[in-house]
Formats: C-alpha cells, structure tokens, sequence
C-alpha cells in the first residue's frame, strides 16, 4: 500500500547540466521528493543547495553493487520509488573497425546494463503499490544503426527492446513503462559551445522535454504511450 503521508519519489538516474538537471527541477516542482544519481557529484551538489527537495546519491551505473547500493539509501531515506527516468547515456563514435571492444561493452553497460539494473532495484516497490512509471530517455540511435555508431545504436537498441519487454510484464501491474526517442541537440554548455553559431531554435530545450516526461506520468491508463519521439521542429528527419 502507498503511504499517503509522504511526498511521492522520483529517482533520475543521469544527473548533468542538461536534461538531467531539468528533470530534476521539473519534478521537484510536482512535489516529488527527488533523488538524483550520478558518478560526479558537482552538478547535484549545486541543484541540491538549490532545490530543497533533492537529494544526491553517488553511483556508478555499469556497476551492479554500485548502483543496488544507491537504490537501497534512496528507498531507506525516502521511500520506494514511484518515477524513475533513466537518463544515464554514453556515446562512442565509430565504425565497427574504428572502436574498440572495450568501447562497446562500455556504452552497453551504461546504455543497457545500468537501466536493467535500475529497473530491477525499483520494480518491487511499484508492484507492491500497483502503480509506478518507468522512463528510458533513448536516441535516434534507439531505432537505428548509422555508420559511426556501431557501439551506441547497439546499445541504445538494446535499452529500447528492454524497456518494450518491461513494458509488456509490468503494465498488467499497473506500473507504464515508456522510451523517449530524443532527436535532437539538447541545448546544454558543451553542445553550445561546439554549435555556437546556431540559432536557439535549433537546440531541443532540456526543460521542455522534462514537461513531457511529467506529460507521461499523468496518462490513463486505457491511453499509455510507450514509445515518444521529440525533437526541435528544425530538426532534419
């Protein structure tokens, strides 16, 4: 049963200066009690000096113990989790004779392992509730495979036809599963820096994407999505 004394949690996994740090302040503003993990603690220091209902935890997502142990402070201080989004991501580019063997296993730990691992740590405490969502913030890449991205599209690919399995066990439960399809250049310091002579309009804005992501929360559930795609309306596709 949940405990209506208590604000619900949102766990965002992946917590930088870009979406990571929007969806933390969109979902503080709902009301979550919202649990931020990451491997670096500097930007979740800064948002949990700013927003009150923060909370940091240290966590390596490719690490099965690493990540179980963040889970299991957050679910101690907090309670059981009622949103998770997975925003943790890692690019590599190249073609399969460019990276290394190493580079894939890397982008599929934090693509695929670290949101299996997510998944599992919050599963439990939904299904005791009959409700929850879990997000996956995926990429084009999700969907298909580009001559360059033979360790990313493999390993977004695979955190797609995960969240579509999860999906498929945990909505008789009552818990939505959903994939995000992000494309777009997310509007943050090193993407401006690197495009600085684009307009704003061309950058996918990290607070608008966290509205959505809210949006998703909220369906019915005769009406779920489980699979959205967002980008800037200049975007090429």
């Amino acid at each position: 049963m949940a405990d209506a004394s208590r604000p619900p949690v949102c766990a965002v996994v992946g917590v930088g200066p870009g979406n990571g740090a929007a969806f933390v302040r969109r979902f503080a503003d709902e009301g979550y009690l919202v649990a931020m993990i990451a491997r670096s603690g500097d930007v979740m220091a800064n948002l949990a000096a700013e927003i009150a209902a923060s909370r940091p935890y240290m966590a390596d997502v490719s690490d099965a113990g690493s990540l179980e142990n963040a889970f299991g402070k957050i679910e101690d201080e907090l309670g059981p989790v009622d949103v998770l989004v997975y925003n943790a991501g890692k690019g590599v580019w190249g073609s399969a004779e460019e990276v290394s063997a190493a580079d894939f296993e890397a982008c599929w730990r934090v693509n695929a392992l670290g949101a299996f691992i997510a998944a599992r740590c919050v599963i439990a405490g939904m299904k005791a509730k009959g409700s929850g969502n879990i997000i996956f913030i995926g990429a084009t890449a999700s969907r298909r495979g580009g001559a360059k991205t033979a360790a990313f599209a493999s390993a977004k690919a695979a955190q797609r036809s995960l969240a579509e399995s999860l999906a498929r066990a945990l909505g008789p439960v009552g818990i939505h599963v959903s994939s995000v399809i992000v494309d777009g250049i997310i509007d943050e310091p090193v993407a401006r820096a690197r495009m600085a002579g684009k307009p704003d309009d061309f950058f996918l804005q990290p607070a608008d994407l966290a509205d959505t992501l809210v949006m998703l929360t909220r369906q019915k559930r005769s009406a779920w999505t489980f699979e959205l795609e967002v980008r800037p309306f200049k975007e090429t596709w």
